[in-house]
């Protein structure tokens, strides 16, 4: 489960360089000892993402689509990799069913845009007082799109999505039967890069639960956390830390909150690498654990222990849930969603985003496929006391789940 913002990887770097935290006022973050994880593994080829453009135009084919319109995002890096930002100025690209992929974006971005782009494609620019959606228009005409549907990819926003319609005219369908077929299987060179982003987010998390003090904030674990990663090699993407009763709300509490005697302390990170996330949890006790939170911390466990049991190719994802839900119910939790309990999903698919398709909720019907990506994350939260969250992500095999991440041992030994 990520947190909702992404974290100033600034301050990462600069705690990661021996500045000090200075909204806390402790000293420098202490990374000495950390080596970097990530060295001599490299990015997506041009061949593989060359193969990524020939599964999608294949599937327009087939699906009797002309083009797939996508704009800046995850899914625009996936295919051509250009990692650009949204804003109100449209970068996107058109993806023809037969020809060459067309990159549009604002004359005075082109350089930029350039920098990061992976592929052979035809950059169209367009200026301040011009219209992006005619020259996407004219890309659409020059590659022969416009007699059958464009699709649009899933987050393409409705300003551009009404634009290119009412600019060339087409009818504009949705992109996710072309899009998730290609990003929900992971290939190896993707796998092999969440591994190394797991890799570094439990090591980073192993060197933070081995300092965690005493009247620490939220913050102060969140700073070491962050410089932790960026020493191993991987870019922070986020690092929520929940303490005390904060820990009961998946994404936390206002309220400011430190460490004492018997507090719950839940960590939910993840890193990038290049453009790739991991996402995982922990959750253990300062001090010595209570009945009560060993009872809880034990039931997620075996929850966790559920989900991966219960997972097999051609399950459909919701009954991963089920399975889990069923045994929390038996437990006294819930029931369904409600609260004490499990209030989300059990899991979520995971890989250039840290929440992708399908996901391991009630009703779900998607079939497990090798080389799909998910949480596992059967968290369970008493409101006004505290929660327990256990992440873990796995890939799906022909023989079962292949964790990321090994489970945690005990509330004792949480990573």
């Amino acid at each position: 489960m990520a947190q909702i913002s992404r974290r100033n990887v600034l301050l990462a770097a600069g705690a990661a360089a021996g500045l000090s935290a200075t909204r806390t006022g402790l000293a420098a973050v202490d990374t000495k000892g950390l080596k970097s994880l990530t060295r001599g593994i490299g990015p997506i080829t041009l061949e593989e993402r060359r193969a990524r453009l020939a599964k999608v135009q294949g599937l327009m084919q087939a699906q009797k689509i002309s083009a797939l319109l996508v704009e800046s995002g995850s899914t625009l890096d996936y295919f051509t990799g250009v990692v650009w930002h949204r804003s109100e100025r449209t970068t996107a690209a058109v993806i023809p069913a037969h020809g060459g992929v067309v990159i549009v974006t604002p004359a005075f971005e082109e350089p930029s845009v350039r920098e990061t782009l992976q592929i052979d494609a035809d950059v169209r620019i367009w200026n301040e007082d011009q219209s992006p959606f005619a020259v996407i228009a004219g890309a659409l005409r020059d590659r022969g799109a416009g007699s059958q549907p464009v699709a649009a990819e899933g987050t393409t926003r409705f300003f551009i999505v009404d634009g290119v319609q009412r600019a060339a005219g087409v009818e504009i369908v949705s992109g996710d039967p072309l899009v998730r077929p290609c990003r929900m299987v992971k290939s190896a060179a993707e796998l092999a890069l969440m591994q190394a982003a797991s890799d570094v987010t439990m090591a980073a998390l192993r060197h933070v639960h081995a300092h965690v003090q005493r009247g620490m904030s939220q913050s102060d674990i969140a700073a070491m956390m962050d410089a932790a990663t960026v020493a191993l090699g991987g870019m922070p993407e986020f690092s929520l830390v929940l303490l005390n009763e904060a820990s009961a709300y998946p994404h936390g509490s206002k309220k400011p909150q430190a460490v004492r005697e018997g507090s719950v302390v839940l960590m939910d990170c993840g890193c990038t690498v290049h453009g790739y996330q991991s996402d995982i949890s922990r959750s253990w006790v300062f001090g010595t654990p209570s009945a009560k939170q060993r009872k809880v911390w034990n039931t997620v466990k075996r929850g966790q222990e559920i989900a991966l049991a219960t997972a097999r190719v051609g399950l459909p994802a919701g009954k991963v849930d089920d399975a889990v839900r069923s045994y929390y119910e038996k437990e006294g939790w819930g029931p369904g969603y409600h609260l004490p309990g499990l209030p989300h999903r059990t899991g979520h698919g995971i890989g250039m985003d840290g929440h992708e398709p399908c996901y391991l909720v009630h009703g779900d019907p998607t079939p497990l496929q090798p080389g799909m990506c998910f949480s596992d994350e059967p968290g369970l939260y008493i409101p006004g006391a505290f929660g327990i969250r256990l992440e873990d992500c796995w890939h799906m095999t022909g023989n079962g789940p292949k964790l990321f991440s090994g489970l945690a041992s005990s509330i004792e030994q949480p990573i």
